[in-house]
């Protein structure tokens, strides 16, 4: 069998009703089956993961699907797990409640082909909701519960500002041969809501002088459920975010840390004319949310464990 050019590594755990959304949009590829494999990463999911999965690699024989249990918690031992047992040239992370259009792949070898020196790329992300998205959803909230992202209808590289979510990202494998792999100690666990693997993994990129590419053809629809819409999700994401930036950066050095807490004051000051300005026009349920999200990482950052 002639290496693909593309793998597709959708690292699950415990949602299969979404991974058969993920599958379905990936096994519908206007794109020749030879040319990309799936990969999926059950990460010790107690649901019906694992007879989804061999229900797709029975239903579309003609395509190389492949099932792999990792045994050890968490989404950067399933990446990891995930880049080993891939063989394309190029990986193509998806989470396991996104889905893609049929000419996602093809859109992805357009942009390689005119681009043969790009290793990194990044594509919009559209969130789909599940329900009527909440009044306190502001731009500056809806990509940290969303992962909405979106740079324009044009191919460009994007700043450190704009480091992208490994769930919409493509990567040439070599980078993981070269720079390692996610670090194990950051990223969700199970219903853990820490995360900073993939900024972690990024920053390394970034420091390299590799440059990312934002391909607007290359988009993903993150599907969101009511749960992820609530103020207990709200309150426990973003003290995870604060608690996983402490991690983070104390496992670069102390100095690290303490420059990530400086930056904190200067966040504080633009969140505070923020919420200024959304109170003014009297939305005040996103003044609220933006102070909060704002008080909730710093007190995660000053603490060892959530």
């Amino acid at each position: 069998m002639s290496t693909p050019l593309f793998s597709v590594v959708i690292c699950t755990y415990n949602r299969a009703k979404y991974l058969e959304q993920t599958l379905q949009s990936v096994v519908s590829q206007d794109y020749p089956s030879e040319k990309f494999e799936i990969v999926v990463v059950d990460n010790n999911s107690p649901d019906r993961t694992e007879a989804a999965s061999f229900s797709f690699r029975d239903q579309y024989k003609d395509l190389t699907i492949r099932y792999f249990k990792e045994l050890q918690q968490g989404i950067s031992y399933g990446r990891n797990r995930g880049v080993s047992e891939a063989s394309g040239e190029y990986i193509v992370f998806l989470d396991d409640d996104e889905t893609v259009e049929p000419v996602f792949l093809q859109n992805l070898e357009d942009f390689y082909t005119g681009y043969k020196d790009a290793s990194l790329t990044a594509g919009p992300v559209i969130p789909v909701y599940e329900t009527t998205p909440p009044n306190w959803l502001s731009p500056f909230t809806m990509r940290l519960i969303t992962g909405a992202y979106d740079k324009g209808k044009e191919i460009k590289i994007v700043g450190p500002k704009d480091y992208p979510g490994t769930g919409h990202a493509t990567f040439r494998r070599s980078l993981f041969r070269k720079y390692g792999g996610f670090n194990t100690d950051l990223g969700r666990k199970g219903s853990s809501l820490l995360g900073a693997e993939d900024k972690d993994f990024f920053f390394r990129l970034i420091r390299n002088g590799v440059k990312c590419f934002y391909v607007p053809g290359a988009a993903i629809y993150h599907h969101i459920p009511a749960s992820k819409l609530t103020a207990d999700f709200f309150g426990r994401l973003t003290y995870s975010i604060g608690v996983s930036e402490r991690v983070r950066t104390l496992s670069e050095s102390k100095n690290s840390y303490f420059k990530r807490l400086f930056s904190e004051v200067i966040k504080w000051g633009a969140s505070v004319i923020l919420a200024f300005y959304y109170t003014i026009i009297f939305q005040f349920p996103k003044a609220k949310k933006i102070l909060l999200f704002r008080y909730n990482v710093t007190l995660g950052m000053l603490k060892k464990t959530p």
